[in-house]
């Protein structure tokens, strides 16, 4: 999949940019005050396979949770800010790996200077984060509804702003609960800059619609080779993004872990093939093995249909044919599918 051309920044050990894996973020959710609840998250999340974790600091109370963060997890640790240029400056002092700011709402040029000047110090890269919710008066008045041409211009006029303050170590991402805004929105901004870019859809609900949301607007920019760092945001807890962001990059061949390829099942269908596949499913979640595992009902959709897989299963009458690249290596009885499918899955 050919990636867009962009600088690199690094967040702590993680790169981002300039042909480095895509990284998976996600957000911590409790109280900013409630270290120990955080903690006890943020170490979920790396668990799950989170490459970066935010945190909220609303206050000068909250920059200890970056601290305490710093000192437990290996993962880079962002302090999101608004408002007040001086958490930023604190959240830096306290380790913070990256800031995440809208240099226009945190004072004037002086303000964002000084954060500019702290980061550039300790070789922090800032996210400037556009919402189509916070656009400036102006650009409103100007595009009359926070469309993707406005949210385009505010980040490259926060960009500016930075750029003024000789600081390039910059991430951009345009978010907006609209699917096809917040596409067409990264699409603008691609063609404008060299930026590594954040990209996901804000606001996208519960678990179900969110990911679906997601899946959608996070999965069309990057087989645009737009993307560099993804968070799928969910009404739900963090580790569900982990997952969910981790399936998107697998189902576009550019995580690690198995791709499960599966039929619907129909009428010819002779086995429990629902329950063989989540049991595969379920079997499979530690494993980083980069294959395609085919699970299918019956003969019309086996190891035909299924060649190009690196191992799968074919059901019949109460059995399965075990099969590796298209070519049958047994027969086994459906209570046993699953066992001998992972045994091969072990010796790949």
């Amino acid at each position: 999949m050919l990636r867009r051309t962009t600088r690199t920044v690094k967040a702590g050990s993680v790169a981002i940019g300039g042909g480095a894996r895509i990284s998976v973020q996600s957000m911590l959710n409790k109280p900013a005050h409630d270290i120990e609840g955080n903690i006890a998250q943020a170490l979920a999340l790396e668990r799950a396979g989170c490459d970066i974790i935010r945190a909220a600091v609303p206050d000068m109370e909250a920059v200890k949770l970056i601290a305490a963060l710093k000192e437990t997890c290996k993962a880079p640790i962002v302090a999101d800010i608004h408002f007040d240029y001086r958490l930023a400056l604190e959240s830096l002092a306290a380790g913070a790996d990256k800031i995440r700011i809208n240099p226009g709402n945190i004072g004037g040029q002086g303000r964002v200077k000084a954060v500019a000047d702290a980061c550039r110090a300790r070789g922090v890269p800032i996210r400037i984060g556009v919402n189509s919710g916070s656009l400036e008066k102006e650009l409103l008045a100007k595009y009359g509804a926070p469309c993707p041409e406005a949210m385009a211009e505010s980040a490259l006029r926060h960009a500016r702003l930075l750029e003024a303050c000789d600081f390039t170590g910059t991430v951009i991402s345009l978010k907006s609960s609209d699917v096809a805004n917040t596409v067409r929105a990264y699409e603008i901004l691609a063609g404008q800059c060299d930026y590594p870019l954040h990209v996901g859809v804000t606001e996208a609900g519960t678990v179900h619609m969110g990911v679906v949301k997601s899946s959608i607007g996070i999965g069309a920019l990057l087989l645009r080779g737009i993307g560099d760092t993804i968070r799928v945001s969910l009404t739900a807890d963090p580790v569900e993004e982990v997952r969910a962001a981790r399936d998107i990059l697998r189902a576009l061949g550019q995580g690690s872990g198995p791709n499960i390829v599966a039929c619907p099942a129909c009428g010819r269908t002779r086995i429990d093939l629902i329950a063989l596949t989540n049991e595969a499913e379920r079997r499979l979640s530690g494993c980083e093995k980069r294959i395609t595992v085919a699970i299918m009902g019956c003969a019309v959709n086996g190891p035909g249909e299924a060649r190009e897989a690196d191992i799968g299963l074919a059901g019949g009458e109460g059995c399965a044919l075990l099969f590796r690249k298209g070519e049958i290596l047994r027969k086994v009885p459906e209570a046993r599918a699953i066992d001998e499918l992972m045994e091969e899955i072990d010796k790949l």
